[in-house]
């Protein structure tokens, strides 16, 4: 299996809300780049960090957040992910609709690195009350 297709399996189980298939393609010290201006942004260190930071949150805070996959980008150990964010944020009830850039790196086929890019002002506003 290429970096690509491991990289689509993981959202595949993403979407399927398999955390721990997900965690197993992680390395140990995976380091994880939230966008700041996000209200998870920061950087985050090893899967029971992004755990507790990123998936427990969005399993919390929105309803029916989703993760859209649109392009993918195969540049031998970096894999580029285009798509969409969509949900509720439950604080407020407003939806977003948001694009995002993931850019992974994998050694081995495991990911040692994940780094976000997103409309962040989009995403505001479906946190403003």
């Amino acid at each position: 299996m290429n970096n690509e297709e491991i990289i689509r399996r993981l959202y595949e189980a993403f979407a399927q809300g398999d955390v721990p298939a997900v965690l197993a393609r992680f390395s140990d010290n995976i380091v994880w780049h939230e966008a700041e201006g996000t209200p998870y942004g920061g950087v985050y260190e090893g899967g029971n960090a992004i755990v507790q930071n990123v998936f427990m949150k969005l399993a919390t805070e929105w309803t029916g957040y989703t993760v859209t996959t649109e392009e993918f980008h195969d540049a031998g150990p970096t894999v580029v992910v285009l798509g969409r964010y969509s949900g509720r944020f439950n604080a407020t009830g407003k939806d977003m609709s948001v694009p995002f850039c993931h850019v992974w790196t994998l050694e081995d086929g495991v990911v040692v690195r994940f780094i976000q890019f997103t409309d962040t002002l989009l995403m505001a506003r479906a946190l403003e009350a």
